[in-house]
């Protein structure tokens, strides 16, 4: 089967790199897994996710002319399927009518809104606390 770019293709890890991951694939070529396509969350060590000698499956993402091929571990995973409000949001552009589902977190306004209101209520709070301590404003100067 001739190797080409979207493919999924099974291999060794052979060597691993602070910048990613070497690959042996079919007919002794070797590609290179950049650290950026080893998982979806922040790599900071290859060796947390692969060890040499590991079989893995992989996606070919490019093959460059002077012979390089570009891998990718996270793009050859099967995707986890759609969460509630995704589909909802999918099936609402077709016209269905159902309700959405619970809003899970609040918008970033909201959040604002929030803190802005919790920060002013702790200021009142501290300068009716500091002003107590001071005399207040009705205190007698001499």
């Amino acid at each position: 089967m001739a190797m080409e770019a979207g493919s999924i293709v099974e291999g060794k890890v052979t060597r691993i790199t602070n910048f990613g991951a070497f690959v042996e694939l079919e007919e002794g070529k070797v590609g290179l897994i950049h650290i950026s396509e080893v998982a979806d969350v922040y790599v900071n060590d290859v060796h947390d996710f692969l060890s040499e000698g590991d079989k893995v499956q992989v996606k070919v993402v490019s093959i460059e002319g002077n012979g390089k091929i570009a891998l990718s571990l996270k793009q050859a995973k099967v995707k986890p399927p759609e969460n509630d409000a995704q589909s909802f949001n999918k099936q609402n552009r077709r016209g269905d009518s159902r309700k959405p589902p619970r809003q899970l977190s609040a918008s970033f306004e909201d959040k604002l809104s929030k803190f802005l209101k919790d920060s002013d209520e702790r200021l009142t709070d501290l300068k009716r606390k500091t002003d107590s301590k001071r005399g207040g404003r009705g205190s007698r100067r001499d």
